[in-house]
């Protein structure tokens, strides 16, 4: 509070905080290379299950459903895709530019009573929709284990 009352913005600094670790994340130690796995943006996500489903929402206003990816691989589902930029209009100068663009990847570790054979997807207004249905839990049933010499 005493920032404020001496005209300080107590998070001017923060923008180019993250601009200075993004770029040292970019570059260090993998170098340049690395930098094209980082993600330029992240959508927001809500998760939620039921009895019958998991089900994970993203946010993607903007982008194309052929921009989009989902796969599952090793019980982790991954969403991915890209946001593009907006050709500049000729003539059109911006003031201040807000939206973020460029590549996203989201990653999400199914739970054991997730049935990863049975995911689906759907793609509607900026809102991808995945469904995971969830299976009965495995029995596990007890046997006696031979000791070998």
């Amino acid at each position: 509070m005493t920032l404020l009352k001496r005209g300080r913005d107590p998070l001017a600094g923060v923008g180019s905080l993250q601009e200075a670790v993004r770029d040292m994340l970019a570059t260090w130690p993998f170098g340049e290379r690395e930098a094209l796995s980082i993600a330029d943006w992240t959508p927001s996500c809500n998760v939620s299950e039921t009895a019958e489903e998991y089900r994970i929402e993203a946010e993607l206003p903007g982008v194309k459903q052929e921009d989009v990816e989902v796969n599952v691989e090793d019980r982790v589902l991954t969403l991915r895709g890209e946001r593009r930029e907006k050709k500049e209009e000729k003539g059109k100068k911006y003031h201040r530019m807000e939206s973020s663009y460029g590549s996203f990847m989201r990653s999400f570790t199914l739970p054991a009573d997730a049935d990863e054979d049975k995911v689906a997807a759907d793609y509607n207004d900026g809102l991808l929709s995945v469904r995971i249905p969830r299976t009965a839990p495995k029995e596990s049933k007890a046997r006696a284990v031979e000791i070998s010499s």
